[in-house]
């Protein structure tokens, strides 16, 4: 019997369409296209699992790019931000009491703030496991069994959404019910499926 839910947030509860703040900054600074991303490959990473700081994140596009890092970094976060996905945010909160309920994310350092001052999520679920707060992310089994347990509830009891199949696969391995999000009609059609 199902008793958790968990959901993905990017690409899942927030659309996230490129503002195309890469190829802006690029044209100002007079750098070759794909050069941001090139120069922040590695705190793109490091900051997924929380091995940075966003003081140390400023400091390096500071260095690799410009001294205007706040505003560069400023339009990173409207982009990874994105806009809601308004019915499944609603769906999704309107999941508790009869279900626990929470957010298995892909982070960047800096998320948890923006992301609760943007949508609230703190507020519309009881848990929210964020890779960069963690040290771990997916597919990494460790990481669904992290999310399950303040669930407190079995992966074999837990709904989970995500929009990457690799992911997706992760937790079928370790018996979740998990549903590929390739569209909000579609998903909200297996949730229901499942739950109601």
């Amino acid at each position: 019997m199902i008793r958790g839910v968990l959901f993905d947030i990017g690409g899942v509860l927030e659309t996230t369409p490129s503002t195309r703040w890469q190829a802006r900054w690029e044209s100002e600074l007079g750098l070759a296209p794909g050069t941001i991303d090139e120069r922040l490959a590695d705190v793109y990473r490091a900051g997924t699992t929380g091995a940075v700081t966003e003081a140390e994140i400023v400091a390096t596009v500071r260095r690799a790019l410009t001294g205007r890092a706040e505003a560069l970094l400023d339009d990173l976060w409207d982009e990874y931000l994105g806009e809601a996905d308004v019915p499944l945010q609603r769906y999704f909160a309107g999941l508790r009491p009869r279900y626990r309920t929470g957010i298995l994310s892909n982070s960047w350092v800096g998320a948890r703030e923006r992301e609760h001052a943007r949508y609230g999520y703190g507020d519309r679920c009881d848990v929210v496991v964020y890779s960069h707060e963690e040290g771990m992310m997916k597919p990494d089994p460790r990481f669904f069994e992290l999310a399950c347990a303040r669930l407190g509830v079995p992966p074999s009891a837990v709904v989970f959404l995500d929009d990457v199949r690799g992911h997706v696969e992760a937790a079928r391995a370790l018996g979740m019910t998990a549903i590929h999000h390739v569209g909000t009609d579609e998903s909200l059609a297996a949730l229901r499926a499942v739950l109601d």
